[in-house]
């Protein structure tokens, strides 16, 4: 197979990395520890077409394909992690989704000024008591006339503090479980909408993630999207082109994690040389390099894939599932490479590491990835 890139593909690379070195590395750091969501760098992001890379240019994106969205992903994770989240929910969860699934209304009125950047868009399946287990929701969509009226609390939700219209997941039947599930597009500003508890997380701290409520929120029967019953089936469907993306998220961490481990072994020095001259710290450079060009491989091949129409379900999940394994590996390596000072705020090689985390968990736990992967694995040998 093929991964040369086109000139196009080329190009995004570089004008990310040029912007991402530029104008989000020097402040990551800043906005990690206050927990800030970094909108003047993220509106900068949508002036650049990068938040909504795959979607047609008459619809507010760029109109590139999903390698350019996962060299663009890797060049601002590698930059900082946290607008890497931001830009993956934009462009994976909700514009992907509504350009696949929505009507042209709804893409005119919805998916043209989040793929912009002029608008932020947030994806809501999650619960309190089911994540996975989405088949478990518990907010509820009940029809009058012609409209819904949606009651129900949801849980970490990226972006949520800052959206302005959010993809939502609800439960319209549910003696059916997963098959009685809705979605619904929801605006921000309307009564029945209420941000809560704002997350303390770990890593990815200046991308915002909360609480929604819904409190007899009204929306109409044409803001629903697909039909009753197919809520599932289309929160699937995204979370499998969405795994591209955090598996690009990934890669992004480890390249930083291991260039900046590179760079500390050719200077720092210890009994007389420099610890890259010894055997235990090249062994564990090689083991990097090689787990970051196989995560490498494997996402480029799902994008491809995706690119080209093809199934790319498995792709994905493999990608995603080694790519989130590889970045908690190699950055938990580097912090042993960078010895002390791997353990202090004053690298970012901690803010790597706790960064990694995530990637292993969110779009589907890594446990998650192997069911898909086994499944679809076992339905080619039927």
């Amino acid at each position: 197979m093929d991964f040369e890139l086109s000139d196009e593909q080329k190009q995004i690379r570089d004008l990310t990395r040029e912007f991402a070195q530029k104008e989000i590395a020097p402040i990551a750091a800043e906005y990690d520890a206050r927990g800030e969501f970094p909108r003047e760098t993220i509106m900068k992001l949508g002036e650049l077409g990068l938040m909504g890379i795959e979607i047609p240019v008459e619809y507010g994106g760029a109109g590139l394909d999903t390698l350019c969205y996962v060299l663009a992903m890797e060049e601002i994770s590698k930059a900082d992690a946290s607008h890497g989240t931001i830009v993956s929910v934009n462009n994976s969860l909700f514009c992907n989704g509504l350009y696949k699934f929505g009507t042209k209304e709804q893409k005119e009125k919805y998916l043209v000024p989040v793929a912009s950047g002029k608008k932020i868009g947030a994806y809501s399946l999650t619960e309190p008591q089911s994540g996975s287990d989405a088949g478990n929701m518990k907010t509820r969509a009940v029809l009058n006339g012609d409209a819904y009226t949606i009651n129900g609390r949801k849980s970490w939700v990226t972006s949520g503090p800052v959206a302005d219209f959010v993809l939502l997941f609800a439960m319209v039947k549910p003696e059916l479980a997963h098959k009685g599930t809705a979605a619904f597009m929801i605006d921000t500003t309307q009564p029945g909408f209420e941000r809560g508890k704002v997350e303390p997380k770990l890593g990815i701290r200046a991308s915002a993630t909360c609480e929604l409520f819904f409190d007899n929120y009204r929306v109409p029967v044409t803001e629903r999207v697909g039909q009753e019953g197919d809520g599932f089936k289309i929160a699937m469907s995204i979370l499998d082109a969405g795994r591209i993306g955090i598996a690009a998220q990934a890669l992004g961490i480890a390249q930083a994690a291991f260039e900046a481990s590179v760079k500390y072994a050719k200077e720092r020095e210890a009994f007389g040389s420099k610890i890259g001259d010894f055997q235990a710290i090249q062994w564990i450079l090689a083991d990097m390099s090689t787990r970051i060009e196989a995560a490498r491989l494997l996402i480029y091949n799902a994008a491809l894939k995706k690119t080209r129409g093809e199934k790319f379900t498995r792709d994905a999940s493999m990608a995603k599932l080694y790519a989130s394994e590889t970045a908690m590996w190699v950055t938990t390596k580097a912090i042993q490479v960078h010895g002390g000072m791997g353990y202090s705020k004053e690298l970012p090689i901690e803010r790597y590491f706790r960064d990694a985390k995530i990637t292993e968990i969110y779009e589907g736990t890594s446990e998650i990835q192997r069911i898909v992967i086994a499944r679809e694995t076992l339905k080619q040998f039927v």
